[in-house]
């Protein structure tokens, strides 16, 4: 009896050990496919179309491009730092590049650039991908996940693709500012007829 015992345990263990190894991606496209030129951009999308994990690498690639159009980062800890800066990532966050992606972090960077405000506790708990995760199903940017789920290739591009619709119903505000083909004539900001400058509010 105790060396069945003593199986089972060992068992137990093994299977334990093997539903905490987190998932990597052998070769992150952001090692070959990293360039902001559009051919580049079209291979990156085309080829993460056909792997079966997204690595945070590739996922943070994917979410600069999505917000700039460019990733203009050199490496991984570029892009980290570019996206904490931004306030989309938790400043704590130091997952391995070739790590695969899980929902919550994702749901992290999207609900704070597209600006979800969501309920209470989000608004409480901002960096939560929990609460996140929870948020992007409401608003039907993602099917019902668990925050610890990983993305297929396709998978993250169809978010990503429910994102960007998502921002062309709700755009994101920007802070006002008058664009070089926008200004007054030579470059002066427009008067109102108090002849104090009149300031455009924002979106």
């Amino acid at each position: 009896m105790d060396k069945l015992r003593g199986i089972l345990i060992i068992m137990l263990l093994a299977i334990a050990a093997v539903g905490c190894r987190t998932a990597q991606v052998a070769e992150p496209l952001t090692q070959s496919l990293a360039g902001s030129d559009e051919d580049t951009q079209i291979a990156f999308w085309h080829t993460l179309a056909e792997r079966k994990l997204t690595s945070n690498d590739e996922a943070m690639h994917g979410m600069l491009l999505f917000l700039d159009q460019q990733d203009p980062a050199e490496d991984y800890q570029g892009r980290m730092d570019s996206l904490k800066s931004r306030g989309l990532l938790p400043e704590d966050f130091a997952r391995p590049a070739n790590e695969a992606v899980n929902r919550g972090t994702l749901a992290v960077m999207l609900v704070n650039a597209l600006e979800i405000e969501g309920g209470l506790m989000l608004r409480l708990l901002p960096r939560s991908p929990r609460h996140a995760t929870r948020e992007l199903q409401y608003v039907g940017l993602y099917p019902r996940s668990s925050p610890n789920q990983t993305f297929s290739g396709p998978e993250f591009l169809g978010i990503i693709g429910r994102a960007e619709d998502y921002q062309r119903i709700h755009p994101v505000r920007r802070p006002a500012k008058l664009m070089p083909d926008e200004a007054g004539p030579e470059g002066s900001d427009l008067e109102s007829d108090t002849g104090e400058s009149s300031q455009a509010e924002p979106l």
